[in-house]
C-alpha cells in the first residue's frame, strides 16, 4: 500500500472538500493523512483531518517556514491552499517546496497576479478577445448628468463579493467611492452567472470544465447551484484557461450569460471554489484526477462524464466538540 499525506491551508469550513480527498486515498487504497493548517484552532475544518496544525497569517513572515515545518512533520506529498491570500506567495515559494518532496497545487506567480488584481483581470480578458464588463472612472461618471446606471463597484483586491455593490444613482457613488478601498466601477451585467470549474493537467493541457449556474448565493458562495452541460460555456471556458500559462489544478471562472447569448466574464480564481462539491457530485472528480496523476497512474475515471442538471441545495450543518479541543487554559 502506497503512502499519500495531504496538507490543506487556510482549511477553514471547507469540510466538503476535505472529506472528499479524505475518501479518495481510501478508495485509492493509500495509507495517508490529510492535515490541515489553519490560524484558528476552532476551524471545522480541523475535525474532520486526521492532525491540525496551527499557523502564523499568511502575510507573516513566519508562514512559510511554519508551513515547510508541517509538510517535514508529515512528510507531505500534497499541499492545497484553499483562500487567494496565499495563492502568489505559495506560487513564489513553489519550487522550495518541491525540493522537499512536497507537490503544491498553485499555478504560476504570473496567473495569481492576474487574478487578484480585478483591474488585471478585466486586462486579461480584454487583451484575449473575451467579453468582460466595461470599466469605467469614476469622477467621470459623478460628473455626467446623464450617466447611465446602474453600475457595479467593489474593491480591485477583494474576495468572497464582500465590499461588492450594485450603485443605483450618483449619491451611492458618491458614498461607495470612499467607503470601497481601491474601488472599481464597471458594467452592470444582466444575466444568469454561472461558475465555471476547470482542471487542468500537471502539463497543463485542460481536461474538462463544469459550469455550474448561481441559483442563489450567501455572503459570496453559492447555496443553490445547478451543472449546466452548456458547449457555449464549456468551449469558451477553455479558451481563457488555455490562454494562462502556468495554470494548474482547478480553475474557477465566473461570467455571466446574457440573453443575446454572450458571455461576459468578471473573474478568475485558480484554486477550489466553495462551491466544487457540487462539480465532485456531478461525476467530475478533479482530487481523484490529481492525486493519480501525481502517483503516475492512468486516472481510473473520465471526469468529464459528468451529470448535467444536478442541482445543489446547501444547508447549515455542525460539528459538535469539547472546549478542550478548541481553548487552551
Amino acid at each position: 500500500m502506497k503512502t499519500f499525506n495531504i496538507l490543506f491551508t487556510s482549511s477553514g469550513r471547507r469540510v466538503s472538500l476535505i472529506s472528499h480527498f479524505k475518501n479518495v486515498l481510501k478508495e485509492l487504497q493509500l495509507e495517508g493523512v490529510i492535515v490541515t493548517a489553519d490560524l484558528k484552532p476552532n476551524s471545522p475544518a480541523a475535525f474532520v483531518s486526521d492532525y491540525h496544525e496551527l499557523v502564523p497569517r499568511v502575510l507573516d513572515d513566519a508562514y512559510i517556514p511554519s508551513l515547510k515545518k508541517i509538510c517535514k512533520k508529515y512528510n507531505i506529498n500534497l499541499l492545497i491552499p484553499l483562500i487567494d491570500t496565499e495563492l502568489y506567495v505559495l506560487s513564489i515559494y513553489k519550487e522550495e517546496f518541491e525540493e522537499l518532496g512536497v507537490t503544491v497545487l498553485v499555478s504560476s506567480p504570473e496567473i495569481n497576479e492576474i487574478c487578484y488584481d480585478k483591474r488585471k483581470t478585466g486586462q486579461f480578458f480584454v487583451d484575449n478577445g473575451f467579453d468582460t464588463p466595461k470599466e469605467y472612472v469614476i469622477e467621470e461618471i459623478i460628473n455626467d448628468p446623464n450617466a447611465d446606471y446602474p453600475y457595479l463597484i467593489k474593491p480591485a483586491k477583494g474576495s468572497s463579493s464582500i465590499g461588492v455593490y450594485k450603485i443605483r444613482n450618483r449619491n451611492e457613488l458618491l458614498f461607495f467611492k470612499d467607503y470601497i478601498p481601491d474601488p472599481i466601477l464597471q458594467e452592470f451585467v444582466i444575466g444568469e452567472e454561472y461558475t465555471i470549474d476547470v482542471l487542468i493537467d500537471f502539463n497543463g493541457k485542460v481536461v474538462t470544465a463544469v459550469p455550474r449556474l448561481r441559483i442563489e448565493t450567501r455572503a459570496g458562495e453559492v447555496s443553490k447551484g445547478m451543472t449546466v452541460r452548456n458547449e457555449l460555456l464549456i468551449n469558451t471556458a477553455r479558451k481563457v484557461v488555455e490562454k494562462l500559462s502556468g495554470a494548474v489544478g482547478c480553475i474557477t471562472l465566473q461570467c455571466f450569460l446574457t440573453d443575446k447569448n454572450e458571455v461576459k466574464f468578471i473573474e478568475i480564481n485558480p484554486r477550489f471554489g466553495g462551491g466544487f462539491p457540487l462539480s465532485i457530485a456531478a461525476g467530475a472528480d478533479f482530487p481523484r484526477f490529481i492525486i493519480e496523476s501525481l502517483l503516475g497512474m492512468q486516472p481510473s475515471i473520465n471526469v468529464d462524464n459528468w451529470q448535467d442538471g444536478l442541482v445543489m441545495l446547501r444547508y447549515d450543518d455542525a460539528i459538535f466538540v469539547n472546549k478542550d479541543e478548541i481553548y487552551n487554559d
